[in-house]
């Protein structure tokens, strides 16, 4: 470490003299951007997939800020958020376990709060495996990447199921942490049959229950991602001020840096960049539409997504809401204000959320008991514990 603190050290000198040009380059970016109309920004970001960056559809403006709406005078909030141990090749016995915690927070003259957390061992070849319906020999099992992904789904169908309980005549805000794309199905080698369970035979029937519910009562989905690195709005201005076709572009750029002018001037920054300048406390940018292929081949129509970013006070948010919210002016407002109300209550973060996470989180205490658990739990009937030679090594050091 001592070695360390001396790059570290040369890290930030360059950082810090890099700053002034940086803060010119994203000034000229804006000024730039802002000459930008609705409709031709519209157009220039309506087909980019030919592009080799990944950029937003414009769908309000290119730029600006919305106002927090006024918030309602009673309604719920309710959160689900999901952690797991994975499958464990070292142990002699294939399992995983999902804990899914939850919240649902009323606020008003009916103020109330009620937590949960609801774990879950899976251990049957239909929960370890995906088969593939058209074949006796497909099969993939769930771990890893993959498992964070059914947690994923696990996660909203939870969610569908408390908000069927929440108090009736009230309007609800239903949260999840993270995105409503699943990017972890972008550019993976996972077979359709996976891909198909997932979204179809999950995901979206989840959304869904949630567009049902929306029908009868004011109930928005979405979901937050805090500090989010995302370039989409960033490759949207890019794309706008592109002059190039898209040959040129396909030889000069990627999805972070181009080495033509204009576009040259979106270099290294992210999308927060930009909402930090235009966004006061509460407010919102444009709603985008995402371009991403696991969104627009997979997802359904009303359910695409779309998102906005908002100033959290300490940070600038990613909101994502499905397009049956984006396009419904009553759900869009109802998204904002109580999003902003959340994170004003949560010191910058939707609250929650973060009450939801405290009852899923799984600790490394948990995760040394659980072991400990299942390997008595063996013993107990007669069965084999054994473990790895590998994994006891690196449980009982020699040296």
């Amino acid at each position: 470490m001592g070695q360390t603190v001396l790059q570290l050290d040369q890290l930030t000198q360059s950082v810090r003299g890099a700053s002034e040009a940086r803060e010119e380059r994203l000034t000229a970016l804006l000024n730039a951007a802002a000459g930008i109309d609705p409709d031709t920004a519209a157009k220039k970001t309506a087909d980019t997939q030919q592009r080799p960056y990944l950029a937003a559809e414009v769908e309000e403006s290119l730029l600006g800020a919305y106002p927090p709406p006024s918030l309602p005078a009673d309604w719920v909030v309710a959160a689900v958020d999901g952690s797991h141990i994975d499958v464990d090749r070292h142990l002699p016995v294939a399992c995983y376990l999902l804990n899914l915690g939850g919240c649902v927070l009323t606020y008003g003259s009916r103020s109330d709060a009620t937590l949960f957390s609801r774990p879950h061992l899976a251990t049957t070849p239909e929960e370890l495996y995906i088969s593939d319906p058209k074949s006796s020999t497909g099969e993939e099992i769930i771990s890893g990447p993959l498992l964070g992904l059914v947690r994923t789904v696990k996660e909203l169908e939870t969610l569908a199921d408390t908000v069927e309980q929440c108090p009736s005549g009230l309007p609800v805000l239903a949260l999840v942490d993270g995105s409503l794309v699943l990017w972890g199905l972008s550019g993976q080698a996972y077979r359709p049959y996976v891909s198909d369970a997932i979204i179809n035979d999950g995901l979206l029937p989840a959304m869904k229950r949630l567009e049902k519910l929306a029908e009868t009562r004011p109930v928005a989905l979405a979901a937050y991602v805090s500090y989010p690195r995302s370039t989409e709005a960033l490759n949207a201005v890019r794309c706008s001020l592109c002059p190039h076709d898209v040959a040129v572009c396909t030889q000069s750029c990627n999805n972070r840096r181009s080495t033509q002018q204009p576009c040259a001037g979106a270099n290294d920054f992210l999308d927060r960049d930009l909402f930090q300048r235009l966004l006061e406390p509460g407010w919102r940018s444009p709603v985008y539409k995402t371009n991403s292929s696991v969104s627009r081949e997979s997802y359904d129509e009303a359910n695409k997504v779309y998102f906005f970013y908002v100033n959290a006070g300490e940070e600038i948010g990613r909101v994502e809401v499905p397009k049956w919210v984006a396009k419904n002016e009553t759900l869009l407002s109802l998204t904002h204000s109580l999003v902003w109300d959340q994170c004003r209550r949560g010191q910058g973060y939707p609250v929650a959320i973060s009450e939801s996470h405290e009852q899923a989180v799984v600790s490394a205490g948990d995760r040394r008991v659980f072991r400990r658990l299942l390997t008595d739990s063996l013993e107990r009937q007669g069965l084999s514990a054994a473990t790895s030679q590998k994994d006891r090594s690196k449980r009982s050091p020699w040296v």
